[in-house]
């Protein structure tokens, strides 16, 4: 398993974590949309493909830009929603960094 599927999967599994932590009060049904993405991603992404990668890079933008939203507009859950940024940024890296290599990491 490569790095950049590590990361991918850590970012992954970190958001399955979080949104079972932070909507467990509000449901099964709202845990199973949130914590359901990031999970089915990983289960996908657990054997390196891009396309996968792909999507969940894709789905990283939301789960960022939720995860603004929710820090700008409710202050008592501003920590979960940066903790939420940071794991879509590693999610983002981890679904970019086979690109990057393959750019920039010159011959081999």
């Amino acid at each position: 398993m490569s790095i950049a599927t590590r990361v991918l999967l850590a970012g992954l599994f970190g958001l399955v974590a979080l949104f079972v932590f932070w909507y467990l009060h509000e449901g099964w049904p709202t845990v199973a949309w949130f914590a359901g993405i990031p999970l089915l991603l990983a289960a996908f992404n657990w054997t390196g493909r891009q396309k996968p990668a792909f999507w969940a890079g894709l789905c990283a933008l939301g789960w960022f830009s939720h995860g603004v939203m929710v820090a700008w507009s409710h202050a008592e859950q501003r920590q979960l929603a940066l903790i939420e940024i940071a794991l879509a940024l590693v999610v983002f890296v981890g679904a970019t960094l086979p690109g990057l290599q393959a750019r920039f990491g010159g011959r081999r």
